[in-house]
């Protein structure tokens, strides 16, 4: 078995389905306005001191979520699809403070953890229902259970702002 190979058997879809009660501009909005973005992102007692968007198509981003303990994630991206209310399209990297991306060892993690991903969000709904998609087509197993948990607990966090 090639190197290739070993990468591709390691990976497996990563979907999150939830519903918010709240209208999809609502929820849309929540995803694409850094003070918006600051009141959720990141796991149950972290905190998202920093939130940049150039929120349009090429558009780069760059989120820091904080530890409990005050320790400092940072991870970024380009937007490669926006389909308003509808759907966004990003890469989704580990960075440093700067946006430069880093591999995921810089924050102890992995170094089988790869440098970039995709993450597709969808918005579906009426005027009071939102059903939120995350899906990232390809992620490494091994940190798969702590990446569902972590987006749980983030979509947990939102789920309470918008009501």
């Amino acid at each position: 078995m090639n190197q290739k190979q070993a990468t591709t058997l390691a990976q497996a879809e990563l979907t999150i389905t939830r519903s918010f009660d709240a209208p999809p501009a609502v929820v849309w909005k929540a995803w694409t306005e850094p003070e918006q973005i600051k009141r959720w992102w990141g796991p149950k007692n972290y905190t998202a001191p920093v939130a940049q968007i150039d929120f349009r198509v090429g558009g780069k981003y760059i989120y820091c979520m904080r530890s409990p303990e005050g320790k400092d994630y940072w991870s970024g991206g380009v937007i490669k699809e926006i389909v308003p209310m509808k759907r966004i399209t990003l890469t989704d990297s580990f960075t440093d403070d700067k946006g430069n991306i880093v591999p995921a060892t810089y924050y102890g993690m992995s170094p089988d953890f790869p440098l970039e991903l995709q993450l597709i969000v969808t918005f579906e709904g009426n005027t009071g229902k939102t059903v939120l998609t995350l899906k990232y087509p390809s992620f490494p197993l091994t940190d798969i259970d702590g990446a569902r948990t972590g987006w749980n607990e983030s979509l947990d966090k939102l789920a309470e702002i918008l009501k």
